[in-house]
């Protein structure tokens, strides 16, 4: 028997009985470059730049001959003679030594199942490991290995996929599949191969058209900005601050940073399989299927490149050296998930964390608590893929302006803090911290979008109908919407704006392109909902409104009271105070309160509120409130109306 030489899983020499043998490590990677050439033989002096770089040529052949010598001693001693050497040439005996690399040059595929586990469970391990040569050429070997190794996977999987038939042939296509999706440079060529072997046609295809129908929304954004230009609407209203309209990302290319934006990395993501398999008897199996699903359902997004599924497995095994794979791999993001066994059914909670600021981005928790969960798995596996993209790109654009302008971001978030209190006095500090941002960074869009629901936030609190808030609200939602086109707060800005001027189609349009835009998130939902209601649609609403605190269980008191809203219009009286009573500051909600208890025969609580409303705002006008309102049809008017009047006003 001959030699072997291992380079899957670390570089050594294993002799005829399987026992690792001493042997140079210079002289190891000699033979591995010797054994992918055609000839099997190569220069002197490029094998000297190959293991020592090519800066000082003098040292590095002094440093071969040397090594020779040393590998001349060690071969007589194996009895062996893997490298023979000529005054200008190295050889290697093919005949004396056989390697594992056989599969990055192996052309015939006559079995293809059986050299597709093969290779797979080869490529699971680290091509040569840690070894001590850094010359570019030796960099550059290892890429092109790598590139073979790869381009004969996808032959093989290909071929392969033809001929399984058993589950255990489609186990194998699947763990080469997933391989193969960690490549970096996923074509799509490669990535319809991979959903051929998965059979996951219909699940791609869903999510393909999620992405087709985000494209088409965003222009139908455009069309939607065009038509309000052609009105006129863009123009500065009276009261909006920063007049100047804002550059575009493209104008931004002459200043500072520009250059950073362009140059922005694909974000690479890890998902990390499920802990705390114990107390749950399927949690193992299901824990592998959703990782195998979500990883399945990315291939839907070039968004994104995904570390292969083993590298994941590996690392999660172990909390040591965690970090230090994530900044070897320069991963962006990590998915991670456990169960959660403390109560009957169980739950898979998942969260996504920024890793540079172990910043949770994103988090949900999913209930295992189903008759068919492993045919409902992809659902779920969906709903993350899909939640995890759109809210990796809302982070992404966030991130971009927080790296260009530390001080426009930092105005920003101490401007959501306000913004997240609904006072006047929040709202208008909120509006300040949002100005300061932009002079700092005049496009910054999130800040405009904000600035621009301070507004229609206040136009709702004074209960004035003053319309030049509604009119400051909507130029600044367009500046947002002008400002990054693909982020959905701007048109949900918009669409609050258009409602409040009683536009209710160009509102539910904005509404339903910022949720195309934004699926998962909540406060766009929300806003939805609200949109849904006064275009009387309450039963939609509601819909709209339970799946916003589904994804927000903390709810702001915006979603209480626009739930509140959506059940008065149903009649659903009681049901609406209940919303009501669940507000941080009820009193928000005065007004509504009243009409509920007014509807309910209760006169005397109803008039409490009253007194309420006017001692905040002793100059409320009721028909000039009700005009100000806006509702779509006349029989919700009238109800609204109905019990206002019952209560008092």
């Amino acid at each position: 028997m001959a030699f072997f030489l291992q380079t899957f899983g670390g570089l050594k020499l294993v002799d005829p009985e399987g026992r690792q043998v001493a042997y140079p490590e210079k002289g190891l990677l000699l033979l591995a470059y010797l054994l992918t050439t055609r000839e099997g033989a190569e220069h002197r002096t490029a094998m000297a730049a190959f293991l020592w770089g090519n800066e000082d040529s003098a040292v590095s052949l002094v440093n071969m001959r040397k090594m020779i010598s040393r590998i001349r001693l060690r071969q007589k001693e194996l009895g062996v003679q893997f490298l023979s050497f000529t005054d200008s040439m190295i050889l290697v005996d093919r005949v004396s030594l056989l390697s594992d690399m056989v599969w990055t040059i192996d052309g015939d595929v006559a079995e293809p199942l059986a050299q597709l586990g093969n290779l797979a469970t080869l490529m699971h391990r680290s091509f040569l490991g840690q070894v001590g040569c850094q010359s570019g050429e030796f960099y550059g070997w290892v890429a092109e290995q790598k590139d073979r190794q790869n381009a004969l996977l996808k032959a093989l999987l290909r071929k392969a996929s033809r001929s399984a038939r058993s589950e255990e042939d489609a186990e194998v296509l699947k763990d080469a599949g997933i391989l193969l999706l960690g490549v970096e440079h996923a074509d799509s060529d490669t990535l319809q191969l991979l959903v051929e072997v998965f059979h996951a046609e219909d699940q791609v295809d869903h999510l393909s058209k999620i992405v087709e129908r985000r494209s088409r929304a965003l222009a139908r954004g455009a069309d939607l900005v065009n038509a309000t230009a052609n009105r006129s609407m863009r123009e500065t209203a009276p009261g909006a601050g920063v007049n100047a309209r804002p550059a575009s990302m493209s104008e931004l290319g002459s200043q500072a940073g520009s250059a950073e934006v362009r140059q922005q990395t694909v974000p690479r993501l890890v998902l990390l399989p499920p802990s705390d398999h114990a107390g749950h008897p399927d949690s193992r199996f299901i824990a592998n299927a959703l990782i195998e699903d979500i990883t399945i359902g990315f291939c839907a997004f070039n968004s994104l490149q995904v570390i292969a599924h083993h590298s994941a497995v590996q690392i999660g095994r172990q909390f040591e050296g965690r970090t230090d794979f994530f900044e070897r791999h320069s991963l962006s993001y990590i998915l991670d998930s456990r169960f959660n066994n403390h109560d009957r059914d169980g739950t898979l909670f998942v969260q996504l964390v920024f890793f540079p600021d172990n910043e949770v981005v994103w988090a949900e928790r999913f209930s295992l608590n189903h008759p068919d969960l492993v045919g409902t798995r992809h659902v779920i596996a969906r709903n993350i893929a899909l939640s995890v993209s759109s809210e990796i790109e809302r982070h992404e654009a966030a991130r971009i302006y927080r790296e260009l302008n530390p001080a426009a971001y930092h105005s920003y978030l101490v401007g959501r803090r306000h913004l997240n209190r609904l006072t006047l006095p929040d709202l208008r500090r909120a509006r300040k911290e949002m100005k300061a941002a932009l002079h700092a960074s005049a496009d910054f869009a999130p800040a405009l979008s904000s600035i621009a629901r301070t507004y229609s936030k206040e136009w709702l609190l004074t209960a004035r109908g003053d319309i030049e808030l509604l009119k400051s609200a909507e130029v600044f939602a367009m500046r947002a919407i002008d400002a990054r086109r693909n982020l959905a707060d701007g048109y949900r800005e918009f669409g609050v704006a258009k409602l409040l001027q009683g536009g209710f189609d160009e509102s539910a349009e904005a509404m339903e392109l910022a949720e195309t835009l934004g699926p998962h998130h909540a406060d766009i939902i929300a806003d939805h909902a609200d949109t849904l209601v006064h275009c009387s649609l309450p039963g939609k609403a509601l819909q709209k409104i339970e799946r916003a605190i589904e994804l927000n269980p903390l709810s702001p008191d915006s979603y209480l009271w626009t739930a509140a809203g959506a059940n008065y219009a149903l009649s659903e009286f009681e049901t609406s105070l209940d919303f009501i009573g669940r507000m941080a500051d009820p009193s928000l909600a005065d007004r509504l309160s009243a009409a509920n208890w007014a509807m309910l025969g209760q006169r005397d609580k109803a008039r409490a509120f009253v007194r309420r409303v006017r001692e905040a705002n002793p100059n409320f006008d009721l028909d000039t409130w009700l005009a100000a309102v806006p509702s779509k049809e006349q029989w919700h008017k009238d109800l609204y109306r109905e019990g206002l009047k019952r209560a008092g006003f």
